[in-house]
């Protein structure tokens, strides 16, 4: 018989695209995480996953399940929300893109607390994919994250748009400049944000100007690593609503990627999501 931990586990596979990632969102260890996995695919005489030194992707077995997993967590999801001695309508569960500052979000919710200050919020902290894999399983109401014009159905609004740029100690000689060439940091220190939407671009723009920086750190938190470099420790790419005293934010050159960041709910969701999307519009 199917465990219900089997397929939370096999989801956070999904989702992370890494065992080591998978176990730390279950709170198990590796091992355990692993032996989950192999359990399901024993029982379902399938190999979910293929595995690389470097990534897991999903096999064709795999990707036909993702959806019934989805399904079966969902109903489970239900039936559980259905037994809750409060009414779905007082409680409001909210994802939160991991890349979008603490900054950004304090006024907005206060906004929304003073409107409704007798509404539960239960806040859910994750990347991009975590966000839009909880939202199709109604695991969230709505989230505050990236929007792509080829996204699953849903209802979508605007909050800002703002580009990436560099962020160098103030005390750096290159902070003064308007604009950085990817060849000037060829001997520099990066930290690399793991979560940053656009990882993989950041690397192939210095990879195509033949500059690859010694890594001085990696963290999944945005403000550690802004305050990494205001220590001085190395440079970063980030999101231009970042800032820090002792941080300088400079454009790196060649480097246009923008980013469009806004509340997406699901059209059946419920009323205090649209609600929620109305009072948190405007910085």
């Amino acid at each position: 018989m199917l465990e219900l931990y089997q397929l939370r586990y096999f989801l956070a596979v999904v989702e992370t695209g890494n065992f080591t990632k998978a176990a730390e969102q279950c709170h198990v260890t590796q091992p355990t995480l692993s032996a989950g996995i192999k359990k399901l695919e024993g029982r379902l005489s399938k190999r979910l996953f293929s595995r690389t030194s470097r990534r897991v992707y999903l096999t064709e077995a795999g990707t036909r399940f993702v959806d019934r997993a989805k399904s079966i967590l969902h109903a489970c999801n239900e039936a559980e929300a259905a037994m809750r001695e409060v009414p779905l309508d007082v409680a409001l569960r909210v994802g939160l893109l991991r890349t979008v500052p603490a900054t950004d979000l304090v006024p907005r919710f206060r906004r929304f607390r003073s409107a409704f200050p007798d509404v539960d919020i239960e806040l859910f902290e994750g990347t991009e994919q975590e966000l839009a894999n909880r939202l199709d399983e109604r695991r969230i109401d709505l989230a505050i994250t990236v929007l792509r014009p080829d996204a699953m159905p849903v209802t979508a609004h605007a909050l800002f748009e703002e580009g990436y740029g560099l962020a160098l100690a103030a005390a750096h000689p290159l902070a003064g400049s308007d604009r950085i060439d990817p060849e000037a940091l060829a001997n520099e220190n990066i930290i690399v944000r793991t979560p940053c939407e656009v990882l993989s671009e950041t690397s192939r723009h210095f990879t195509d100007h033949n500059v690859r920086p010694r890594i001085a750190y990696r963290t999944r938190h945005d403000e550690r690593a802004i305050a990494m470099v205001a220590a001085g420790l190395g440079f970063t790419v980030m999101p231009d609503c970042y800032r820090q005293d002792g941080v300088a934010r400079v454009k790196l050159r060649g480097f246009n990627h923008r980013r469009r960041i806004g509340v997406v709910s699901r059209p059946e969701g419920p009323e205090l999501a649209q609600k929620f999307t109305e009072l948190v519009q405007g910085r």
